[in-house]
């Protein structure tokens, strides 16, 4: 026996002493345990054929010589030769790729147990619990209840009083800025899924863009500007979006709110994502009610 043998056998010795004083560190019991002792019995398994292995490459790397035909493509004059996948990877290779087909489909099937997926069921089952409990709440329940859900969802980006944090997103206590209105004129709006589909851009320009925009940013008070009327044919004379059919200029209805949470919004500001599958139907409703409340 060579020296590189005894070696990787005290190598394979000291592995397997160390695996057992973990075990032992448990106490006695643990070794009753069929699991561990299948665990025990790999990990002592794993450190005998990684000796076994390393001594016969090392021990081959100091007498192989290099053989077959080498390729054309060279590195520094650093060639490789156009030898032949060795069978032994080969079949490794395919009876890994079996196995992995076996143990997705047939050992544990990607419709089995997971945390994840217990997860998920239990919000469903507390959604539909919370749906039903909340269906009929009254306005005052709902604004408190709007209240926490905004200061959860919301309050990180548009402050916890709704003002947008300096400009940094949408400010809720007003509808629109100027400089929001001109955006939405110059560059059209499609993301929100209205009835009456995409807003296109350029609908006006120059002071007519102005003045709409001041307009509508002011609230729609004051005499209404003769260039309004490329708008009120989609959002109406009001401004009021036509039933919910295109957003309100003026207020947070309960439309523009479902829209822009489901959605998500891209403006001036920046981009909002969609908060479709975080908030529930009555969580939306209530998070409405409260949003309105902050600009009354």
């Amino acid at each position: 026996m060579n020296a590189l043998m005894i070696k990787a056998l005290a190598f394979a010795a000291l592995l397997i002493i160390a695996t057992i004083a973990v075990i032992m560190n448990f106490g006695m019991d643990v070794l009753a345990d069929d699991m561990t002792a299948i665990t025990m019995g790999g990990a002592i398994a794993i450190a005998t054929i990684t000796a076994g292995v390393a001594v016969k490459y090392i021990n081959q790397m100091k007498t192989d010589t290099a053989s077959g035909e080498l390729a054309d493509e060279n590195w520094d004059g650093i060639g490789e030769y156009k030898n032949e996948l060795p069978s032994g990877w080969a079949y490794s290779f395919l009876a890994l790729f079996i196995w992995s087909m076996w143990y997705g489909l047939i050992g544990y099937p990607v419709n089995a147990y997971s945390q994840i997926g217990e997860y998920n069921e239990e919000v469903l089952r507390y959604n539909a619990k919370f749906e039903e409990t909340h269906k009929n709440a009254d306005a005052a329940t709902l604004q408190e209840m709007g209240e926490s859900i905004y200061l959860v969802q919301c309050a990180q980006c548009h402050g916890s009083t709704g003002d947008g944090l300096s400009g940094k997103a949408q400010d809720f206590t007003a509808r629109m800025t100027k400089d929001q209105v001109l955006d939405a004129i110059n560059n059209g709006s499609s993301q929100l899924g209205y009835a009456m589909g995409a807003m296109p851009a350029g609908m006006a320009q120059g002071e007519q863009a102005e003045e709409i925009a001041a307009y509508v940013a002011g609230g729609m008070k004051g005499e209404q500007p003769a260039a309004f009327a490329a708008c009120s044919s989609c959002h109406g004379a009001d401004g009021q979006g036509n039933n919910g059919m295109s957003p309100s200029l003026v207020t947070y209805d309960a439309t523009l709110m479902s829209n822009t949470l489901q959605h998500g919004k891209k403006g001036v500001i920046g981009k909002m994502p969609s908060f479709k599958t975080l908030i529930t139907p009555v969580q939306e409703k209530a998070l409405t009610v409260y949003v309105q409340s902050l600009s009354n």
